[in-house]
């Protein structure tokens, strides 16, 4: 008998985050947990001394950051438990399949999963409603579904809006490196999906520390690239040693009470900021409290603004005729330009110095027809 399936998700619908919309990687992130949390395409450099270290992954490839210091995760789904029904008595009931489903969810990044309902066949039911437990906020689950006789597939998807945050109160959130339990149960009958959730919010390079690391010049631990300096010691590689008593101008080097004096790229001398030197004499650090840096933009064809801008305070400022966050976009249009002098013929738009045509026309200047 056909049977008619109502899945019904019981949760808040998701909002749509900010970088869903556009995305754009907190290039200032200071470690990568802020920076993996500031959008699903944003990934860590762990290469020690990057000059690049938040960004898309291929942004960090253009920046020169090689794949193998890239962190960027994903998540994944992994089966726990998934029993064949072999009672032949509880073949008269529903049964359930897999039994038990653990999920590692990125903020953004949805993950799906099959599960199998097997109907008694002498009780026709013409809906069913799929009930969740409590879930933490910002998690959404929903469900869709085919019926084929007695069996019923479900395909369950997951998807968090976000990452919980730390001053969130409710005992869900107390401890986001847990899993949460979230049980999935057909209404009216008693056998249920346990789901464990855990939510990728948290690198797990930052768990491992490479003390007194050469990287940090023997005065600080490596965790993800990044120095870690130890007491009395400051700068990008440990190098320069602290004023040993905090002096009360210090407080005029700090952006915010509790900031670190010259954001930690420099020292404090009567109330000002000198800002450290980089390897590099044409990197350098540059603000009030040396927040600013002329090297931690965006890269274009391994060139940094693309060859076409110059970098301050992390964002590129493009020269004439270039565009883009990264410069990388051309205002010339010079080659978008037929044999009659009119822009991809009239049957397209000039894009960065290329034509996109409309179809069904084609070539560099949307000359050709195949099909007309």
């Amino acid at each position: 008998m056909a049977m008619k399936l109502l899945c019904l998700c019981l949760l808040p619908v998701l909002f749509c985050p900010s970088w869903a919309k556009k995305q754009k990687c907190l290039m200032s992130a200071t470690d990568c947990d802020e920076c993996i949390q500031s959008g699903p395409d944003c990934a860590w450099c762990t290469a020690p001394h990057s000059n690049i270290r938040c960004n898309t992954v291929k942004g960090l490839q253009r920046g020169g950051c090689h794949e193998s210091f890239i962190y960027n995760p994903q998540g994944g789904v992994q089966v726990v438990k998934n029993d064949n029904n072999t009672d032949p008595v509880s073949a008269e009931a529903l049964f359930l399949q897999p039994q038990e489903t653990s999920i590692h969810l990125r903020p953004g990044v949805s993950q799906s999963f099959p599960v199998t309902i097997t109907m008694p066949t002498d009780q026709p039911i013409t809906e069913l409603t799929m009930e969740t437990s409590p879930v933490p906020s910002g998690v959404n689950i929903t469900f869709s579904s085919t019926v084929n006789g007695n069996l019923l597939a479900v395909q369950v998807n997951v998807e968090a809006a976000r990452c919980p945050s730390e001053n969130d109160n409710s005992n869900q959130m107390q401890n986001r490196t847990e899993p949460w339990s979230v049980n999935i149960t057909p209404s009216g009958f008693s056998q249920s999906l346990k789901l464990e959730i855990t939510l990728e919010c948290q690198c797990g390079c930052m768990k491992s520390r490479e003390e007194k690391s050469l990287s940090c010049s023997g005065r600080g631990a490596l965790v993800c690239g990044q120095c870690e300096c130890y007491k009395s010691y400051v700068g990008q590689q440990c190098q320069t040693e602290a004023e040993p008593v905090s002096s009360p101008k210090d407080e005029f080097c700090r952006s915010s009470p509790n900031a670190p004096v010259c954001s930690d790229r420099g020292k404090c001398v009567d109330g000002s900021c000198e800002c450290d030197n980089r390897v590099n004499p044409k990197e350098r650090y540059s603000g009030r409290y040396c927040e600013c840096s002329n090297f931690d933009c965006q890269y274009h064809n391994n060139s940094i603004c693309g060859g076409h801008g110059r970098c301050e305070c992390g964002n590129c400022v493009c020269d004439d005729d270039w565009t883009g966050e990264d410069c990388g976009c051309s205002m010339e249009t010079a080659s978008c330009r037929g044999s009659h002098g009119y822009l991809c013929n009239e049957r397209g738009f000039c894009q960065c110095g290329v034509c996109i045509c409309w179809p069904p026309y084609v070539g560099p200047t949307c000359e050709r027809c195949p099909f007309c």
